[in-house]
Parts: C-alpha cells; structure tokens; sequence
C-alpha cells in the first residue's frame, strides 16, 4: 500500500484554496505517520497547516511529549502550538472527559471550512464499534467512525481509517520516524485497551479479514442512517422554525420510529449530544405531552429540553443575571453577561425611541423583570412585565435575559419586543445585537 497515495486521495475530497489543515498531533505512531504524510502534501499543494499537541496533564512524561511533538513539528516545516486542558469529569469516564476537553481545545484553532486531521484506523474502528456493540447501539452507533465528520463549520477527517495499526507502524519504521508510546495504552481497565490487547488479537487470529468485515458493516450501518435522514429532511425542515424549535403537532402525525428519528435529528440539529433511549421517551411522554398548564423539562448533559406554546426548545446551560445592571450611555457600545451579545443605544434619524424623554432620567440596563410594569406603545394599558411577556410570547427562560431599558423608575423599553408609550420617538433606536456591532 502507497501510504502517501492514500493519504493525499482523501484529503484531496475535502481540500479547497484558503483551507487551513489543523492536525491533532499526540505523538504516538498513528499522528506521527500523519504528520510525516501531512508534510509531504504541505509542499506539493502549498497548503496552510498546523499541528496542536493537547497536553492533558494526566501523565508524568506529558512534558517531555510536548517537546518531541514541538521538535518534531519544526523538523517538518508544520507550525505548532500545545494546549493545556484541565480535566472536569462531571461524573464522565476518564476517556469521555478527555477527548470532550481535547476537541474543546482543537475547536479554538478552526475556522469555517477548515480540515482537523485525527489518526484512527481500521483496528480503531473495529474498537468503537464493539463497544458501540457492547452499549447496544443502534446502526447510528454501529456505523462508528466515518471518514470524514462535522465539527461545527469545520471537518473532523480520518484519512487513515482504512489503513491497519500494522501497516502504519510498518511504514513509520521504513521511514526512520520516532514516536512517543503513552504507558495508559497498556492498562486494560479502559475498555477500548482491554479489547485492543485480549479481544481483537483473538478475533483477529479466527478470522484475519475481521477488521475489513467489521469497516464493510459499519459502512452499511452508516448508509442506511444517511438515507433514513434523507427521507425524513422535508419533514423535519417543516417542523423547525426560525428560532430552532421544534413543532409537537407534526411530531404527533407521524408514527413512532419517525418521531423518534425526528427528535434525534433536530437534537443534532441543535449540537446537543445524543440522549439515551430512556431519555429520548422521557422527551415525548414528560415534556412535550405534559399538561397544558404545566412548564415542564427535560436535563440533559448539553442543557435542557423545555416546551412553550406547543414547540419544543432546547435551552443551554446558563448563569443567573437577575441582579446585573449597568448604566447604558447614548452611542456607546454595552457588553452584556453571559454571551448575550452587545447592546447600542443609538441616535439616528429613523429611530422609534425619543432621546428628550430618555434624558430624563438615569439610563441602565436590567435584566430583573421583577414588580416592574410598563405601556406598550401599541397596548391600550400599562401591565406587569410578567403579563406583558406571557402576551408577547416570551418563554419563561427567556424572560430573565433580555435587556430590559430602565429611565429612572421607569421601563422606557425591553430590547427586540416593546417601547414603552412614553419614550416613542423617531431619533433613537435600541440595537440588541446577539453577535457584535460595528458602530
């Protein structure tokens, strides 16, 4: 096997000008093979790369790993950088809370459209999909790795995945290559080295061509997924709205395996990792059948799912701003807490807010809706904010996060839904920008 062919053949199915290749450099043999290839297509095509060595701390010689990795990063001609990680297992294996802290730190290096090279092959594939077996997975589990994945806007590729552990060691001895060996390899009381070293040699020596079966399998599994997806796209677009949550009475049209699949859609939909079976139920029977007058939801490990005015909606973990204010001036940018983007009180001469009437008292922004009232513009009576959001259609865990505009005692307006009647004007506008603003 042309290793190198190989190689180049897949990366060349997702290269394009202006992409930037970012390898996940460990220093064992599988990213040491991969960096030696990526240097050789580095400078055929003149491509942008980047190794990044991900130092977890949980190893005594981790040190001394990082500088082989930086040393022979240089020798390649491939930009380097380490990055320290701390370990929050959450109650998560050792394993899941270090590939979750790792691809956090890959992810900083990614832009749109960028290539994260990682180094699993055929014996890894045979690995995930016995334990895929072993958690009784579904074919969304059994279809393991594929060769190439989303990561956000970016692409996880896995050139490798066809090319056995045999014939990458093979060719890193041809080549002269050193590579680091990570002593926790060894220990089989990780259930993917208890089957690399007692299962698969086993398998291995009854059936020599078990690995090839186990990739063919995997494949088929991971056709039939993509093909089930496809057939439920149409309906699943008809069901999500703008703001991403998910219509219950198309959910309840269709059978239950679609429903299922639909739900499993969107939550991947919303990068929420995948919940159990048990869970998934939970989603139907416990949230979106709850009462009517009832506020149900759901934990999962990325947040929750919630229902409002008969939709489902995920909602993300987040940090109690009830007590943050802060003084807001006219034409000057505000940064909100907790990712809610920049706030811009803006004169111009197409507003909807008067800014003699915001003179006459101290500007802040509130987030505490709390025994406030105000008299929407287009209402015909002043109201609580309570009231004024359940009118408006605020969900609930939406009420305690967003800008509310305080004149003194008085709300003058809540950003991106009212104006209170006594601050309508035409020479000052409230920018809720989620994202930035450029002024």
């Amino acid at each position: 096997m042309n290793l190198y062919q190989t190689f180049s053949t897949i990366i060349d199915r997702y290269y394009a000008p202006n992409t930037r290749i970012v390898l996940a450099f460990s220093g064992g043999v599988d990213s040491r093979v991969l960096l030696d290839l990526l240097a050789q297509y580095k400078d055929e095509k003149q491509a942008d790369c980047l190794a990044v060595y991900v130092h977890h701390g949980l190893s005594s010689n981790a040190d001394d790993w990082l500088a082989k990795c930086q040393t022979w990063a240089i020798q390649s001609g491939i930009d380097f950088i380490a990055e320290h990680v701390q370990l929050n297992s959450n109650g998560e294996s050792l394993e899941a809370c270090a590939r979750e802290a790792r691809y956090q730190a890959l992810r900083q290096h990614l832009d749109a459209n960028d290539l994260l090279l990682t180094g699993q092959h055929s014996d890894d594939q045979v690995e995930t999909f016995l334990l895929a077996l072993k958690r009784g997975s579904g074919p969304k589990g059994l279809s393991a790795m594929g060769e190439a994945t989303a990561l956000g806007a970016a692409t996880i590729v896995r050139p490798l995945l066809s090319v056995s552990r045999a014939q990458i060691e093979r060719y890193a001895l041809q080549q002269g290559l050193q590579w680091v060996e990570d002593e926790s390899n060894q220990d089989t009381r990780f259930d993917r080295n208890f089957i690399r070293h007692q299962i698969s040699p086993l398998l291995t020596q009854r059936w020599p061509h078990f690995a090839q079966s186990v990739n063919r399998s995997a494949q088929l599994c991971a056709e039939q997924e993509l093909l089930i997806e496809e057939l439920l796209q149409d309906k699943l677009q008809a069901g999500v709205a703008k703001d991403g949550s998910l219509d219950i009475t198309l959910l309840s049209s269709v059978s239950e395996l679609s429903r299922a699949r639909l739900i499993r859609m969107w939550l991947a939909q919303q990068n929420i990792r995948m919940p159990s079976r048990e869970h998934l139920g939970q989603i139907w029977h416990q949230v979106a059948l709850a009462k009517q007058d009832a506020n149900p939801s759901l934990n999962l490990a990325d947040g929750q799912v919630r229902r409002f005015s008969n939709r489902l909606y995920t909602v993300t973990k987040y940090a109690d701003i009830t007590d943050w204010q802060s003084a807001v001036t006219i034409n000057q940018v505000l940064s909100l807490p907790d990712n809610l983007g920049h706030l811009l009180l803006k004169s111009c001469s197409a507003g909807h807010l008067s800014q003699h009437a915001l003179a006459q008292g101290e500007l802040k922004i509130t987030f505490n809706p709390e025994g406030l009232s105000a008299h929407p513009a287009e209402r015909g009576h002043s109201r609580k904010l309570k009231k004024l959001f359940q009118e408006y259609g605020v969900p609930s865990w939406q009420r305690r996060r967003m800008p509310i505009l305080m004149c003194g005692d008085n709300v003058a307006a809540i950003a991106d839904l009212f104006i209170d009647h006594q601050f309508t004007g035409q020479d000052c506008e409230l920018i809720w920008d989620k994202c930035s603003i450029v002024v």
